[in-house]
């Protein structure tokens, strides 16, 4: 078995963390925001889960979500503890792009906009998500630098 899969191991990163992304691992644009999340977060902040884990259906059944609907990217917040929070769609991008460093920070003040205006426009992405970026076969693996950032893989 391989070291990081071990329950033990995953408990242990999930305890130290503060914010997991929760992505579609097999969607070409998710993954392409997960590199732009490792690359812009010099301290590394933000763990990741794919949506397609044990980790994130516990997470999700936790707070009602269903799992299987891959068409958002989750942040939770404190996951674990008793103050964990969940977000979705475009309140979970703005929040987590508006932690990283360079100049796409900015788009946090999106965040003024009413939540169902902004997530018209996650859903139309999302839509066509698969056929304008792509889709894997299987969850593609981590680099060996960053793969200690990753859960439950």
């Amino acid at each position: 078995m391989n070291e990081t899969k071990s329950p033990a191991k995953n408990a242990e990163k999930l305890q130290s963390t503060e914010s997991l992304i929760l992505f579609d691992g097999v969607c070409g644009l998710c993954n392409k925001f997960v590199q732009y999340v490792l690359n812009h977060d010099p301290h590394g902040r933000f763990r990741f889960a794919s949506l397609q884990s044990e980790l994130a259906h516990e997470i999700l059944g936790r707070h009602g979500k269903d799992p299987t609907l891959l068409k958002t990217i989750y942040l939770i917040r404190n996951p674990g503890r008793s103050d964990e929070k969940v977000f979705t769609k475009s309140a979970a991008a703005l929040r987590i792009i508006g932690e990283l460093n360079g100049a796409a920070r900015g788009l946090k003040l999106f965040l003024a906009v009413p939540a169902p205006v902004r997530d018209l426009g996650y859903d139309l992405v999302a839509a066509v998500r698969y056929q304008v970026f792509g889709k894997h076969d299987v969850c593609p693996m981590p680099s060996a630098a960053d793969r200690e950032r990753f859960l439950d893989i």
